[in-house]
């Protein structure tokens, strides 16, 4: 199998982080011996424990958890999202960066987390490092495009349409995005200025 052909088709950055959600998600299924459905002890240590965190100094799973999915349907969707969007970060900001929007937007929706969910609730997955990455998408077109508005109300209605199904960890998925479309509004800065530097040189 050659996975260099994969590296130059999604990016280095975005299909890394991809195999890495995947080899993790089959260390869960060999310890919970089950590839379909995770079980709850694997994902209390895997997983965001919010009662681990903060009590057990289980500090790793803020940054772990967003590797680890419950089921093969979450990472399934999960993965087909990362590859699409990813992919089209990776392509406008770089591989480094769109890395660095994976995590501290994952980080983010994992903190806000940990302090608006009870102690008891366990919660795992790449939604809020996903949501990160769509809003860095969605706020490098709004700059670039000079339409900040729509971009803000199609950010409000991603996260509406996505965040209310039973189950789903609307506060990962809200910080996620705030965190991702805060670092999009910077690099969107950096790329309107260049094109209008590029558009002044070329015009004179």
């Amino acid at each position: 199998m050659n996975l260099e052909r994969y590296f130059h088709r999604y990016g280095k950055a975005t299909f890394t982080l991809f195999l890495i959600n995947v080899a993790v998600y089959i260390v869960e299924a060999v310890l919970s011996r089950n590839p379909f459905w995770i079980s709850d002890n694997v994902l209390s240590v895997l997983g965001q424990w919010n009662y681990a965190v903060r009590y057990l100094h289980a500090w790793w799973q803020p940054f772990t958890a967003m590797f680890v999915h419950v089921n093969i349907i979450h990472i399934g969707f999960n993965m087909y999202f990362l590859l699409v969007m990813g992919s089209q970060l990776e392509r406008i900001i770089g591989s480094r960066r769109v890395a660095m929007v994976y995590i501290v937007s994952g980080l983010a929706g994992n903190i806000l987390t940990l302090f608006l969910l009870p102690p008891n609730v366990v919660s795992a997955g790449a939604s809020g490092a996903l949501f990160g990455i769509a809003g860095a998408l969605i706020t490098i077109t709004g700059v670039v495009g000079g339409n900040m508005q729509m971009a803000i109300i199609n950010a409000f209605v991603l996260f509406l349409i996505n965040s209310f199904l039973p189950g789903v960890n609307a506060y990962a998925h809200l910080g996620g995005l705030i965190a991702g479309m805060l670092i999009g509004y910077y690099y969107g800065k950096i790329i309107r200025r260049k094109l209008t530097w590029a558009y002044a040189y070329d015009y004179y």
